[in-house]
């Protein structure tokens, strides 16, 4: 099983990450800290880059939102330095599960299984 998942990370982006990006990270990476999912975030030694490894697919949503103002140079110091204040009406973050089996359907949607039978429409049939 090896050889085939360095075979896919040499050809693909998505897991993980590819060879490149693992020597890149190898030479030139500090590694800055870790998420609650695993992911892993990375700087150069002059702070001018900044990247995560994900833990798993790589999906942007999966960053949390301290992360995100990291990562984009919204706030210099890392959430493991200095964490940003949360509310307490806050929800806490989840990746857009837009596309999966786990996605919202609302009551009436037919991508559930049993959909809810509605008595306030009518379907309209000509005369």
């Amino acid at each position: 099983m090896g050889i085939l998942n360095t075979l896919l990370r040499s050809v693909t982006w998505w897991n993980s990450q590819t060879l490149n990006t693992q020597f890149y990270t190898w030479r030139k990476g500090v590694k800055v800290g870790e998420d609650e999912q695993g992911n892993i975030y990375y700087r150069t030694r002059d702070s001018k880059r900044r990247w995560v490894i994900f833990n798993g697919e790589a999906e942007a949503s999966r960053v949390s939102p301290d992360w995100h103002g990291w990562l984009h140079h919204t706030f210099n110091d890392p959430p493991t330095d200095n964490p940003l204040a949360h509310k307490s009406w806050e929800k806490p973050h989840e990746e857009n599960l837009t596309g999966t089996s786990l996605a919202y359907a609302p009551a009436g949607s037919i991508r559930r299984k049993a959909p809810a039978e509605r008595r306030d429409y009518e379907a309209w049939s000509p005369e």
